[in-house]
């Protein structure tokens, strides 16, 4: 073990700690954004330091330095332990710490994201060119007034090491990249995105990731789509029609209506101040018709390059598959170790800090939709009478994760078992429970993706988690839809 380590959890443990765990992070980001032909930001960021959780009678005490010697660690370790003893004295009810420990974790190991090129090893004029190639192509359609075009390399070293013999080392890599076009006219403003909207693209992988997206050979097809929407016509008022939802769409509807809302901090209360609630309480765990049979979801964070996908979670919990909705039924949470206890299980390794200078939370991992039966030209001909969704443009939902609304950048008319007409400023509207018991059917794997959402806030302070969502497309029956103003 690194002496650094080692000296903060014998401190810890000197000061009276019956549990503490430390991690070790060092963080290196490079992002480079063109907007318009021009190269707008290209940043290079570093950050390394410790975090240090200490458990005392039922209280935590958290504390971090980026000062990287024995003694800031010593004081780390003190400091963690002295606020773990103040918040003991104001805490009433806190963890049971013969239930968080009755199973030590005692992991060892090392991990590493599988990658075939290091996207560091890359030169910035190759990535830019890609950039300026895409950008070139989205530049032919007169009507697009902004383009943009952006990559993110992320590597991440993080040790993990606590009091029970805990000791683990993870190496995790995310590539990243998107293109954006916006055209104006006819009194209408639109953006076509890809490969999904809110700039990018982003997996656990390398170099390889952001070739394969081919940016440039979509570039001019995306400007054109926006070019498109300006004179299509709006989507229908006010009326129930099915939906056909893509899956980049439905990946963020996951995020949203079920991630969240399975998350156990919330649902036990924990993040009421700022994060919101669930309406998936205890109470009905097992209990409760979720969506249809025809909906499978399922928390894996070992799926290939998924922004959750890890060795171990910020508790040396080892990555793992878990059912979140089995055939339409709530089978499962996203749980810690202190919030499993609560509930007489065992934690299924969802926590997670954004940084070495955040105390971990419950985050999301790979929450997907596992895939269905269907291909997406039979679901089509299939589909007497609806709308066809594509790509996120917008999202609210209140914050029991039960009310909501969703807008997408395209959508396509269906009449008679083909697609018809493009649609534009389409929004849906549903109740969480409602709209996931109205689907009815889903693609197969072949039409499966896993989606990346990088930029998922929780806790205060905030942080920043990195997700993932897989989805194939899929129908739901009678959705309310509207139209954006």
């Amino acid at each position: 073990m690194d002496p650094l380590i080692a000296t903060a959890l014998d401190t810890a443990r000197q000061r009276g700690a019956e549990y503490a765990d430390i991690r070790l992070v060092s963080n290196q980001e490079q992002r480079i954004v063109v907007r318009n032909g021009v190269v707008e930001t290209m940043t290079a960021d570093e950050s390394v330091g410790l975090g240090i959780r200490a458990l005392y009678d039922g209280a935590w005490g958290f504390a971090s330095t980026r000062d990287l010697t024995n003694a800031a660690s010593d004081a780390a370790a003190g400091e963690a332990v002295q606020i773990a003893r103040a918040s003991a004295r104001v805490n009433g009810s806190g963890v049971s710490v013969s239930e968080l420990l009755g199973s030590p974790v005692r992991s060892r190991g090392s991990y590493a994201t599988p990658i075939v090129v290091d996207p560091f090893a890359i030169p910035v004029e190759d990535k830019l060119s890609v950039l300026f190639a895409a950008d070139a192509e989205m530049s032919q359609v007169p009507q697009v007034t902004a383009r943009m075009g952006n990559v993110v390399f992320i590597r991440e070293d993080r040790t993990f090491a606590s009091t029970e013999g805990a000791l683990v080392r993870q190496t995790i890599h995310e590539a990243g990249g998107g293109i954006q076009a916006t055209a104006v006219g006819n009194g209408e403003t639109q953006r076509r995105s890809y490969p999904q909207s809110h700039g990018r693209q982003q997996g656990c992988a390398g170099w390889e990731y952001v070739v394969e997206m081919d940016l440039a050979g979509n570039a001019h097809r995306v400007a054109e789509e926006a070019a498109e929407l300006l004179t299509a016509e709006p989507c229908p008022v006010g009326v129930a029609t099915d939906l056909i939802i893509d899956s980049s769409q439905l990946a963020l509807q996951i995020h949203e209506s079920c991630g969240h809302a399975v998350e156990l901090d919330r649902a036990l209360g924990d993040e009421a101040a700022f994060a919101g609630t669930s309406f998936l309480t205890p109470d009905l765990l097992q209990n409760f018709q979720y969506g249809s049979e025809q909906v499978n979801i399922t928390a894996d964070s070992s799926s290939a390059t998924g922004l959750g996908t890890f060795g171990w979670d910020d508790e040396g919990l080892p990555a793992q598959a878990t059912d979140i909705i089995r055939q339409g039924r709530f089978v499962g949470y996203l749980m810690s170790r202190e919030s499993a206890a609560r509930l007489g299980l065992q934690s299924n390794g969802c926590m997670r800090a954004s940084s070495w200078n955040r105390i971990p939370l419950i985050r999301m991992t790979n929450v997907s939709l596992e895939p269905g039966l269907w291909s997406f030209d039979d679901l089509i001909a299939d589909t007497d009478d609806g709308i066809y969704l594509e790509t996120n443009r917008s999202w609210s939902i209140d914050d029991r994760r039960y009310n909501f609304q969703f807008g997408a950048e395209v959508g396509r008319e269906i009449k008679k078992g083909k697609l018809g007409r493009l649609l534009r400023n389409c929004t849906y509207t549903g109740i969480t429970p409602e709209f996931w018991r109205s689907c009815d059917a889903v693609c197969s794997a072949d039409h499966w993706n896993l989606w990346g959402t990088p930029r998922c806030g929780k806790g205060q302070p905030g942080q920043i988690a990195h997700t993932s969502h897989g989805a194939s497309p899929s129908r739901f029956r009678n959705v309310q839809v509207g139209v954006l103003r």
